[in-house]
């Protein structure tokens, strides 16, 4: 969902009559890491059920992803939104690192799925999910949220989820509106300044 909700923030950006080219003024540490972890989280979705040694690493893997990007989060919290976006990975890491390092997704949530997506989640790796059962820890902050019609994709969601869309939505909001906004100000002060 998190995909989801940069797209919806963008849509909703760009009718407030926001600025993609705000980006181009945005600076973030350790932005190199993002592509690096996209290409890991993709090596090891596709290879843990055919490779033996990450089937049985993944998880580690995966908190080791998490970690790190909750330290990208904290050195540039200085941004909107980049708090609340943290409090959300760290709602997911945290129920992943007590469950294993696995996402628990609730059967009964999963029910608007197709079918097959829970007969793979009993019976092979499935990214960084696992099925939530009776031993699970801190279930609550699994992907328990189905979402489904009038929604236009189905899915199951997390409370984290939720918490790290609405920092990315306000984050989406300040870069292209609201610093537009700004520096528009910005340039009228300067040319009243100069007349």
């Amino acid at each position: 969902m998190v995909f989801d909700g940069i797209i919806l923030s963008f849509i909703v950006a760009l009718c407030r009559k926001g600025n993609l080219q705000a980006f181009s003024t945005l600076r973030l540490k350790w932005g190199w890491i993002f592509p690096i972890f996209l290409l890991i989280q993709l090596s090891v979705y596709f290879l843990q059920n055919s490779i033996e040694l990450i089937g049985q690493t993944s998880n580690y893997i995966y908190m080791a992803i998490y970690i790190v990007g909750m330290g990208f989060l904290y050195v540039n919290r200085a941004h909107p939104g980049f708090m609340i976006i943290l409090i959300g990975v760290f709602l997911n890491f945290i129920v992943m690192f007590v469950n294993g390092g696995r996402m628990p997704v609730s059967a009964e949530a999963a029910a608007v799925l197709d079918p097959m997506y829970l007969d793979i989640l009993k019976d092979q790796l499935y990214a960084k999910h696992t099925l939530l059962t009776e031993s699970t820890k801190l279930g609550f902050l699994g992907d328990i949220i189905p979402l489904s019609s009038p929604y236009p994709k189905t899915q199951v969601i997390s409370i984290g989820d939720v918490v790290m869309n609405i920092g990315g939505f306000k984050f989406i909001q300040y870069i292209m509106v609201h610093k537009k906004e700004a520096q528009a100000t910005t340039s009228v002060s300067k040319l009243k300044e100069v007349n």
